[in-house]
């Protein structure tokens, strides 16, 4: 009997989990990490956040309700780029635009949580999940403001943590432990694309389920093995090139060793986006290699 495979997450979030069949998938992950139930309401999709195939397919947004029956919005995204964090900032200030009409109040704000899932390595910090937030701290008291405002005829007293956003960070790479707890378990989902039987966490049986590698059709299964593939010598390549160039610049002088590792990676007919990432060279200094 073949062995269950099962599709990794950052493929099954470009093709499939943006199907409402699938829901149970994206709120299982969710409720993990916000440690409480949450449910879908909407995928959210405009014309303004599909500039690109690349910002479209990397980045979903959701509507969801909270466990007190709040609207939240949830902007989940698969990031590799040399200015991740900007990135982030930028998805979620267009997750906050996009989903407020014109002319609605400022009460109309949703909260945000957004969920970056990284594979590749960030820098230093030995966790494999971050959290972050807003929040201001008296420079002389060490105190947390607390706002208060007046609306209809009652005192409102909220702290910015219930309206700025939240941010997580999940370093794929970083982990490195057996999964004992239900955000243990997604995060080796995410590592190794595998599900054992005895993974309890909320929405991995859905998962289980909806995403086997061989309920695809053999078209899906070779564009989903390409897209493996291409992963697989991407990151080898930027691996290399990082150590050649290392290598190139003790020899020869940065520079130089940076367009060796350039012209290398333009040789191997990788995108021009790509090698921009891996360099830091223009479009136009690729072009002329």
């Amino acid at each position: 009997m073949e062995k269950d495979r099962y599709i990794r997450f950052d493929w099954a979030m470009k093709r499939m989990l943006r199907d409402k069949a699938n829901f149970g998938v994206l709120e299982g992950l969710i409720t993990v990490l916000l440690d409480e139930p949450v449910r879908i309401v909407e995928i959210l999709e405009s014309e303004s956040n599909q500039q690109s195939a690349d910002d479209k397919f990397n980045r979903v947004d959701i509507k969801a309700r909270n466990s007190r029956g709040d609207i939240i919005i949830v902007e989940i995204q698969n990031t590799r780029e040399l200015y991740y964090l900007e990135r982030i900032l930028y998805g979620v200030a267009k997750a906050i635009t996009e989903h407020i009409s014109l002319g609605n109040c400022y009460s109309e704000v949703k909260k945000i949580y957004s969920i970056s899932i990284l594979y590749f390595d960030i820098g230093k910090g030995t966790d494999y999940l971050y959290h972050g937030q807003n929040h201001f701290i008296g420079v002389h008291t060490g105190d947390r403001l607390q706002v208060t405002a007046k609306q209809e005829n009652a005192i409102i007293r909220k702290l910015p943590k219930e309206i700025f956003p939240e941010y997580y960070l999940i370093r794929v790479n970083e982990f490195n432990k057996v999964a004992k707890t239900p955000l243990e378990e997604w995060i080796s989902y995410f590592k190794t694309g595998e599900i054992p039987p005895e993974a309890k966490a909320p929405g991995l049986s859905e998962a289980r389920e909806k995403l086997k590698y061989y309920n695809m059709t053999p078209e899906e299964r070779h564009a989903y093995d390409e897209h493996i593939n291409a992963i697989m010598i991407q990151n080898g390549v930027l691996d290399g090139a990082k150590l050649e160039g290392l290598a190139e610049g003790r020899a020869e002088g940065r520079a130089e060793g940076i367009v060796t590792v350039a012209r290398n990676l333009k040789s191997m007919n990788l995108s021009i986006e790509e090698i921009i990432k891996a360099t830091g060279l223009s479009s136009e200094e690729i072009a002329e290699l």
